[in-house]
């Protein structure tokens, strides 16, 4: 195995996974040429013990993300599509192209096949164990799907089949560009949405989101032109053409975020991914930007419930992001922010007084910068609470979408006491209604 992993050149970086690189030094240490005897008792148990943590992890990537069947070939594949090599990334979202890399990596194939396909027998005599062989015929306990990654499950182990499936050095890369041209690579190329986790020395990191709330466009009841205007521009951003950064604002519980939630659903398979960040964390957008600049996908940056108070100053680093600074904001990204106010930022009485005590000289300039944010989203969706009558419309559709069996009078008489409880009649009121007639939901 440790010869496999080193007479890679595309995929170098293969040998540097601590699973697979334990892997290559035990087995150089049981399967080299030159040993003449097995391990002894205190050597083989080193040796196990070493394997079983690796197995371990193969474990628990396979938990994380549904592996299935054979995990040593799912996670040997996982890798491949985790490894952002130059030739992967140039391939990200387009036909494969011929050239030296393309010569490179069909090298790499014949040893990747080889790695695939491990035979174990030899580690397994000398270790005194059959794990390896549970490990390639893995029998899967069905999970809830809440447990790991279900969204790319399906993925991993669609690719892990066709690689295995594949019987010379060609139709293995013909396989692996396929992915490269759906999906792309890395965790872009699996994963609809990130968030920004800080590390304990303080840096930004961005990882993925797990379990995103699976919405189209048809779960939200009514507000056609405001679906339409969003739909319009995200497509409109997806084939290059002149799009806008998107204000969704109005009342709250109206459907502003399940909007770019179904957005992401629909475009995800033309490229389209999202990150949320939160204001606090707007002194990160510079890193943010720094790692999705190069890539063949398009990022819309999200802003859930995005407001500033008085005393607040993040949105400066906003302002500078959206528009304005000294580099030109790249044209992959796009910036949907949702809000319940207009202006996003609170204004005062005394914001307006330019006389008062204590008051910035050029108070007046210093409130136009801070309702100058708003100006800098090109569109403006505006979502208001809907009228009694869309209300039950809502009612009645999330009914039938859940299997709610109930006459619509009832219905209709029971979602009214709801709403009067609840003290609204939006869609956020209406599903909470359906839900509590439906506690699986």
């Amino acid at each position: 195995m440790n010869h496999l992993l080193n007479n890679l050149i595309v995929y170098n970086h293969l040998k540097e996974d601590p699973v697979l690189s334990a892997f290559a030094g035990i087995c150089r240490l049981v399967e080299s040429d030159g040993l003449d005897e097995m391990p002894s008792p205190a050597e083989s148990e080193e040796l196990r013990t070493l394997a079983f943590d690796s197995i371990h992890r193969i474990m628990e990537v396979a938990t994380q993300y549904g592996f299935e069947e054979n995990l040593w070939a799912t996670y040997v594949t996982y890798q491949l599509m985790m490894d952002e090599n130059p030739f992967a990334l140039v391939h990200e979202k387009q036909s494969l192209q011929t050239g030296s890399a393309s010569e490179f990596a069909l090298r790499d194939c014949r040893f990747l096949m080889d790695l695939l396909h491990y035979d174990f027998s030899r580690l397994e005599e000398a270790l005194s164990t059959d794990c390896f062989s549970v490990l390639t015929k893995y029998r899967t306990i069905r999970k809830h799907e809440r447990m790991y990654f279900g969204n790319i499950s399906h993925v991993v182990n669609d690719l892990t089949r066709k690689l295995s499936e594949a019987d010379t050095p060609e139709s293995f890369l013909d396989a692996l560009s396929v992915f490269y041209q759906e999906y792309g690579v890395g965790m872009f190329g699996l994963n609809k949405a990130f968030r920004i986790r800080e590390n304990a020395d303080g840096t930004p990191e961005l990882i993925p989101i797990s379990n995103l709330e699976n919405v189209n466009y048809d779960d939200l009841v009514g507000y056609e032109l405001q679906k339409e205007q969003v739909s319009a521009n995200t497509l409109a951003f997806l084939e290059g053409k002149a799009s806008n950064n998107t204000l969704l604002y109005g009342d709250a519980g109206t459907g502003k975020s399940t909007t770019v939630k179904a957005t992401l659903n629909e475009f995800f398979p033309k490229g389209l991914r999202l990150i949320e960040i939160y204001k606090h964390q707007f002194k990160d957008l510079s890193y943010v930007i720094s790692r999705i600049k190069t890539r063949n996908y398009k990022f819309i940056i999200y802003m859930d419930d995005l407001s500033f108070e008085d005393f607040e100053i993040e949105y400066k680093y906003l302002k500078a992001v959206i528009e304005g600074g000294f580099e030109t904001r790249p044209d992959n990204i796009l910036i949907y922010a949702t809000s319940n106010r207009r202006h996003l930022i609170r204004e005062t009485v005394s914001d307006r007084n330019d006389m008062g005590r204590d008051q910035d000289v050029h108070h007046s300039d210093t409130l136009e910068e801070k309702l100058s944010l708003v100006d800098r989203f090109g569109l403006n969706v505006l979502y208001t609470k809907p009228s009694f009558d869309e209300y039950h419309e809502i009612v009645r559709r999330l009914a039938q979408k859940h299997g709610i069996t109930m006459t619509e009078e009832d219905l209709i008489a029971k979602a009214n006491a709801w709403s009067v409880k609840k003290g609204g009649h939006t869609g956020r009121i209406a599903q909470q209604f359906i839900n509590s007639l439906n506690p699986k939901l």
